[in-house]
């Protein structure tokens, strides 16, 4: 109804959460689609408090099509719309997300490298999924951890 009306105000939060249900799905396309769209929006209005989760998200489905490319330059801009608009919330996020793709890629030094100063930053919140999510992965990463 807001749409019909010509609203776009918060749009592109909402196609992103529809984005990351068509993933979940196992449509990456569909998502991307709906982060395209998103990101006319971000470009016309400026609205961008949800760039970086845009990104972010372009890139787990870009690397779920087998594009890692194209996934690894989506998690980039990820960590730049981010680090633009100091959302160290964000940051972690895509660093996380990018991470995750170096290590699976063999990479596991460069994701560590990555990943460590961006999670060194917080003091409090270790409570939250996403920096849960960047300990675990930082465990695995660690240089000295024994397989």
């Amino acid at each position: 109804m807001i749409r019909a009306a010509g609203t776009v105000i918060c749009t592109p939060m909402w196609l992103t959460h529809l984005a990351g249900a068509h993933g979940r799905f196992g449509h990456p396309f569909e998502g991307l689609s709906r982060l395209a769209e998103a990101g006319e929006i971000i470009e016309t209005t400026d609205e961008r408090h949800h760039e970086a989760e845009v990104y972010r998200l372009q890139g787990d489905l870009m690397n779920a099509t087998g594009d890692q490319e194209a996934a690894e330059r989506s998690y980039h801009r990820a960590i730049a719309a981010a680090e633009r608009q100091n959302a160290k919330g964000l940051e972690i996020r895509a660093a996380t997300s990018l991470a995750r793709l170096w290590r699976d890629q063999g990479k596991g030094a460069d994701a560590r490298s990555l990943l460590a100063p961006i999670y060194g930053w917080f003091t409090e919140g270790f409570d939250a999924p996403v920096l849960q999510d960047a300990k675990v992965l930082l465990d695995q990463l660690a240089p000295n951890l024994v397989r």
